[in-house]
Parts: C-alpha cells; sequence; structure tokens
C-alpha cells in the first residue's frame, strides 16, 4: 500500500514537473519597430518635428505580446533664422513629470474623470491596451473629436487615463507590427523590452542674407529585447528630417520622405561615389543592410558592451573596430546607433 502511495507521489510530481517545463518552454516571437514623423507643428520661429517611435513583439499568430512607446519632440527656436547646433533633446517618455500634462489647466479632461495623467502614464495604458491585439485590430480603432484631438472611442481606453490624441500611436504600432525587416527570436515569457531615441541638431545651418538656413534635428531609434541582462533581439533606424528657414524665423520648406530603414536602396549609399569601403572588401552596402548586421551583432550583448564597443576612425567617421562586425558588412558610423541601442537596452521593462 505504503509503495503504491509513494509511486502515485511520484506520478504526480512528474507530471507537475512536465508541465512546468512546458510553461517554460521558449516560443517564436518577431521584434518590429515603426516611426511615425510629421512636421506640421512647424511655425514661424519653431521648426518642429514629432517622431512617434513605437517597438512591439508579436507572436506566431501576430498578434501583439507587448509594446512600448515614445515620442521625440524635437523643437528648436529659429528667431531671425538662427539655429542652435548644440541644442540637446529629451524624449516624452525621458521628461516623465517634466513633461507637464498632468495638471495643466490647457490639458483637456477628455474622459470625464476629474484629471489628466501625465504623457508616459497615457502611453503606458495604450501599450498595455494593445496587447493581444492584431496589426488589423489597431488599423480598426475608431476615434472621435475632443477639443481638437482623435482620441479613442474605447470605453476601455478611455477609462485606463488614455485620452491624448493616438492617430500616431496606431501608425506607429501597425507600422511595427507589419515590419518586414523585423527580427525573430526566441525566448520564455520573462523578457523585456525597450526603445530609445537619441537626437542631434549638429548639421542645422544658420539663415543667411544670401541663403536660407537649414535646420537639421536628426534621430536615431532603437529597441531592444532583452532576458538575463542580455539582447535577444534588436533594431535600429534613423529620420533625417529637414526644416528649412529664412531670416526671419518663416518657415519656408519641410522635407522628409521616409526613414533610412525603409528608404532601402533608395537611400544611395550602395554605389554611391561618396560611400567609404571601410573594410577593404570592395563594396558598400545599403545603409539597411549595415544596420541589419550591427542589430545582428548585438544579439548576446550587454547594454555596456554595446555603448563601450571599441572604435576607430576612418575618413572622418567614427566605425567599428571589430573585424566580425566589418566583414559583416557595417562599416557606417556607429556612435549614435551604439548609444541609442545601449539605452534601449538599459530601458527595457
Amino acid at each position: 500500500m505504503k509503495m503504491k502511495k509513494l509511486l502515485a507521489l511520484a506520478l504526480c510530481l512528474c507530471m507537475v514537473l512536465a508541465l512546468t517545463a512546458c510553461g517554460e518552454k521558449e516560443a517564436t516571437y518577431k521584434l518590429g519597430m515603426g516611426i511615425a514623423v510629421s512636421m506640421d507643428s512647424s511655425a514661424e520661429n519653431n521648426a518642429q518635428v514629432d517622431a512617434t517611435v513605437a517597438a512591439v513583439v508579436t507572436d506566431v499568430n501576430g498578434k501583439i505580446v507587448a509594446c512600448r512607446l515614445d515620442v521625440a519632440q524635437n523643437k528648436m527656436n529659429v528667431a531671425d533664422g538662427a539655429v542652435d547646433t548644440a541644442k540637446t533633446f529629451q524624449t516624452k517618455m525621458e521628461l516623465g513629470s517634466d513633461y507637464g500634462m498632468a495638471g495643466n489647466p490647457y490639458s483637456s479632461d477628455n474622459n470625464g474623470d476629474g484629471k489628466v495623467l501625465e504623457w508616459n502614464e497615457q502611453a503606458k495604458a495604450f501599450e498595455s491596451y494593445v496587447v493581444g491585439k492584431t496589426a488589423e485590430e489597431i488599423e480598426a480603432m475608431t476615434t472621435q473629436d475632443a477639443n481638437g484631438h482623435q482620441i479613442s472611442t474605447d470605453e476601455a481606453l478611455l477609462s485606463a487615463g488614455c485620452t491624448i490624441q493616438i492617430n500616431d500611436f496606431k501608425t506607429a504600432v501597425v507600422k511595427a507590427c507589419r515590419d518586414e525587416q523585423g527580427m525573430e527570436f526566441k525566448a520564455g515569457k520573462d523578457f523585456t523590452l525597450g526603445v530609445a531615441a537619441k537626437t542631434t541638431a549638429a548639421e542645422s545651418t544658420a539663415a543667411t542674407a544670401d541663403q536660407d538656413g537649414v535646420v537639421k534635428m536628426y534621430t536615431d531609434f532603437a529597441a531592444a529585447v532583452m532576458v538575463n541582462g542580455k539582447i535577444v533581439a534588436a533594431l535600429n533606424d534613423a529620420i533625417q528630417p529637414n526644416i528649412t528657414i529664412g531670416t526671419k524665423g518663416e518657415i519656408v520648406d519641410t522635407a522628409f520622405k521616409a526613414t533610412k530603414r525603409e528608404l532601402k536602396e533608395e537611400y544611395g549609399m550602395s554605389g554611391s561615389a561618396y560611400a567609404s569601403d571601410n573594410n577593404g572588401d570592395g563594396k558598400v552596402l545599403e545603409w539597411y543592410e549595415q544596420s541589419a548586421a550591427f542589430s545582428k551583432y548585438a544579439v548576446g550583448k550587454t547594454a555596456d558592451e554595446i555603448a563601450n564597443m571599441k572604435t576607430q576612425e576612418a575618413e572622418g567617421h567614427v566605425i567599428s573596430a571589430d573585424e566580425a562586425l566589418l566583414s559583416a558588412g557595417c562599416t557606417i558610423q556607429i556612435s549614435s546607433i551604439c548609444a541609442t541601442v545601449a539605452q534601449a537596452a538599459n530601458n527595457a521593462r
């Protein structure tokens, strides 16, 4: 009798262990990133680029299992045609409560609950809301006008406190879900996801009596999936929007077509007479291909290892000193890419 009980207990233990093992089984996921860019808020004396970035992880059925959002809302005062090439920028998520939406008398209580959450809290509510949904379901989300902004009509999202304009959220998330250059990875359920954006205006030029100025607030973006402190999937992209200004601070023109990854061969790095063959293999890959090579290289590394990669100078550019990355065809300047990917890894939650 005792033997039978012991056998029964042993069988139960085996079943529990088997179920636990099944629960910990790795699954296949895909990391995607999407960016929505607008310069519509640019006006006299103010050059502005609003770039919404979404990083999503989808399962084999195309359903979102994790989402991260941020906005690089880059502004520059261009009164009298002047520019600030040393200007620094913070994303809305980085600003946190300093963004100043909560408690602002100009913020609208669009769900009538008597309060307005801070931007980062509203963005996180949207991140949670899209989990379990597909690109088609996000695309089909309906909106309504509220004080000139297109907010959700879904009571669940409004009740969660997300009452801000969501058009760009939708666009960026759908793009991320359908990212044809996304990266597949295998993991259990214990992974985290991060996104980051870093902007510089160093290449901007002031307007003169002879020539218009150009505000170049260029931004690098990155997404990273982390398991036990190491990257298991990563992506990076960049935008180069140009805002032409006159000597009175007027906006003369705005120009932006697509991100560097989206442009693919149209970016024109491969075969360009100005592109350098920095690894001596007789060819130069297109930017999106070099970006993909960097993302693959980042897998298995920590945020610190990416941030502290050894580099070297090549024809005025800071490129990798690692033969493995150079041999993979990534010979572009990587300073900002390294910093942004490392930041995305550190931002993972």
